[in-house]
């Protein structure tokens, strides 16, 4: 049972996982409450991208222990489809293409499908065309865009968008934006940005995974979490990024104290 009232929206606890044998996540601890924005930054093969798929229910990844709340509820007992319409979103690093699928069509399925999910009333195709070419309009995008198959011949930014486009649908409690801004120009990065804040609310939280600091400066996070050898192992707040930027992940730390474990945070 998801309890909606509850401040804290995610409870990572001591999650270890792995895949192929190979162990990724290594005893991660994480809190994530309503209305904030974390930020994961750290060097490749941390385990980013592996917590952000575990998190959606990646059938690839073993869990060997720990366990994840999702609003009070156990978020590994979910399916995929259960986590998505109990309100988790993952925007990918690289979308994929679906040939022959309208985009038109996928968004108003899927928007349909979470809307029943909540016991709201689902749209019909015009009242739907309404709706999605309003949520466009946060993101620049044309209106052809719904014509064509999902994602098959856009561009890097053009994917992006869309995924962006597909949580302004959705209206996710969680959003895990998996290396949004990778391979975006700047002004693909400033809009898209601009998208996703719009989109932030008291009664949602996101959580960022990057390589990058620019990111940053468009989408301000509350905590930025450093994570090595599947581990959070530091924590701060927008300055951590900046020292990071600065020295690299070897350097050592100077306004930045380090905190264990996320949870610990007030």
């Amino acid at each position: 049972m998801i309890l909606h009232n509850s401040p804290t929206l995610l409870e990572v606890r001591d999650l270890h996982a792995s895949i192929n044998g190979t162990p990724i996540l290594k005893g991660l601890n994480l809190t994530i409450r309503r209305g904030e924005v974390h930020a994961i930054m750290g060097p490749n093969g941390s385990g980013k991208s592996t917590l952000s798929k575990v998190l959606a229910g990646h059938s690839a990844y073993e869990i060997t222990a720990g366990e994840v709340l999702f609003e009070g509820a156990n978020l590994l007992a979910l399916s995929p489809e259960e986590r998505a319409r109990a309100g988790v979103f993952l925007a990918f690093q690289y979308p994929i293409e679906i040939p022959g699928v309208g985009n038109s069509q996928f968004l108003r399925l899927a928007y349909n499908t979470v809307q029943g999910t909540r016991g709201k009333e689902e749209l019909d195709p015009l009242e739907f065309d309404d709706l999605v070419r309003e949520k466009m309009k946060l993101l620049e995008m044309r209106p052809e865009f719904l014509e064509r198959s999902v994602n098959e011949g856009f561009s890097g930014g053009e994917k992006k968008r869309n995924e962006i486009l597909q949580m302004a649908l959705l209206e996710p409690r969680l959003a895990i934006l998996d290396e949004t801004d990778s391979g975006l120009d700047i002004d693909a990065l400033r809009v898209i940005s601009h998208g996703i804040n719009q989109l932030a609310s008291a009664d949602n939280a996101l959580l960022l995974i990057t390589h990058y600091q620019r990111l940053l400066n468009y989408i301000v996070p509350d905590y930025v979490h450093v994570m090595e050898a599947g581990r959070i192992t530091r924590t701060g707040d927008k300055e951590l990024a900046l020292e990071l930027e600065a020295r690299g992940y070897d350097g050592t730390p100077s306004s930045a104290a380090p905190i264990p474990r996320a949870e610990a945070l007030p």
